[in-house]
């Protein structure tokens, strides 16, 4: 079995190109940056960098709604390959070919966001349920 669900930050902005002929397609490429759990030494565990290639519809809705620093979730394939390269050399390369992917924040929790600090933590009460505030209980999904 080949998936991967992976939940991370775009370093930049998609780019997105058509094929030729016909019937053209749409494909996006872009670099997810996914925090690693674990710490090292006391100190924060960096990140993994991992590009991600989607096409059809999906990758145009990426060319429209995905922007540097949005965090988004994906599920897919990892998929390899290789190429020779302008000087004779084989390149090897691996990339996760998306097949789902969805925001995991809201507009307004990523619009302070700065790339390079961590995403803001939910706020909670003192027995760890999170506060919401009034009139936003049309919004969640039971009741």
């Amino acid at each position: 079995m080949n998936k991967v669900i992976l939940m991370g930050r775009l370093t930049r902005d998609p780019q997105v190109r058509y094929s030729q002929g016909e019937n053209t397609l749409a494909i996006a490429r872009y670099t997810l940056a996914v925090d690693r759990r674990f710490k090292k030494n006391g100190e924060d565990g960096g990140a993994d960098y991992i590009s991600c290639v989607e096409f059809g519809r999906a990758a145009e809705f990426a060319e429209k709604y995905f922007k540097q620093g949005t965090k988004v979730t994906i599920s897919g394939r990892i998929q390899t390959g290789s190429y020779t390269n302008k000087d004779g050399q084989k390149v090897y390369t691996t990339e996760v070919v998306v097949e789902e992917h969805e925001f995991a924040e809201s507009k307004r929790d990523g619009a302070s966001y700065t790339p390079g600090q961590p995403s803001p933590e939910p706020q909670t009460d003192a027995d760890g349920f999170m506060n919401i505030p009034d009139g936003v209980d049309e919004e969640l999904p039971f009741s």
